[in-house]
């Protein structure tokens, strides 16, 4: 087997990866309306880029290089996920996609993560792929792999949700934890803000996985135990249940700033009552920028 010795080269583009990873978040969260898909997409974009660095030679735009590996990468997302979703309806299916003004065009680009979170995957997909990224009604067939009458039809909906959505009142009801979801993290917010760590502990299973985020991998309760310790050493942190587009989240906020917003949040996921999974964005706080979350 041949070692290939570390260059300058592998060094610069892990340098440059680190240095934009927030700003291509922001590009992958865009393309694909989501800031926690969008980090699951930066992470395959990171991973190819590193992978065909070797092979691409010397680079006279770098940062113009690495975008175009996260921009196929969101594509490449888009195309997976609507070839799972299949849409429900296709009664338009003869209609003609409307044309926007040059208004309405800015507006619906202008658009935040936040409302295009609240449409239908599909619908989310065909608005940013033309309204914001430029796309033709033939680009978007081929990205999310459908017919042009189902993109149509789904253009034509998001459209006309964003309108609704814009002219929602004030006082529209927000959406809220269920309460299952509030009463099993609420129990673990308690122990944690608590510093019980050893109650936190006896609420992990014995095969959690554990993803601190641009940081490290950890798996089984031996290994994610030290994370629990190491909380357990600094203090600027609070924790509260809420939403992150739409999923259930522990809010995770700096005692000491005063500031409404929260620095970051961690996701969970359950087996049979048990916590199988952490998902922990403290070292990734890019990721709260653009997202929707509620209290």
């Amino acid at each position: 087997m041949t070692v290939v010795p570390e260059t300058s080269a592998a060094f610069d583009i892990e340098r440059l990866l680190v240095a934009m990873r927030p700003r291509l978040h922001r590009y992958c969260a865009r393309m694909v309306g989501s800031v926690i898909d969008g980090e699951d997409v930066l992470q395959d974009a990171m991973i190819k880029a590193v992978e065909a660095q070797p092979a691409a030679g010397a680079l006279g735009n770098p940062e113009g290089w690495l975008f175009r590996i996260a921009h196929n990468t969101a594509l490449d997302f888009l195309r997976r996920r609507n070839r799972q979703e299949a849409l429900r309806s296709v009664e338009e299916a003869d209609m003609i996609v409307d044309q926007l003004d040059a208004v309405e065009s800015r507006q619906i680009a202008a658009t935040s993560l936040r409302t295009f979170m609240r449409l239908p995957v599909l619908q989310r997909s065909s608005v940013i792929l033309m309204d914001v990224l430029g796309c033709s009604l033939k680009e978007i067939c081929e990205v999310m792999d459908c017919s042009l009458p189902a993109a149509k039809a789904a253009l034509h909906r998001g459209r006309a949700q964003l309108r609704e959505i814009a002219d929602e009142p004030d006082d529209t009801p927000q959406q809220k934890l269920s309460d299952a979801d509030r009463e099993r993290l609420g129990a673990y917010v308690a122990n944690f803000n608590a510093r019980n760590f050893d109650a936190i502990r006896a609420m992990i299973s014995d095969d959690v996985r554990l993803d601190l985020v641009s940081k490290s991998r950890l798996n089984g309760k031996t290994e994610v135990s030290r994370y629990f310790g190491n909380y357990d050493k600094v203090s600027d942190w609070h924790l509260v249940p809420g939403l992150v587009e739409g999923r259930p989240a522990i809010l995770v906020f700096d005692p000491s700033d005063g500031d409404a917003k929260p620095k970051y949040f961690v996701l969970l996921g359950w087996s049979a009552g048990k916590v199988a999974t952490i998902r922990d964005f403290r070292h990734a706080p890019y990721i709260v920028d653009g997202a929707e979350y509620l209290i």
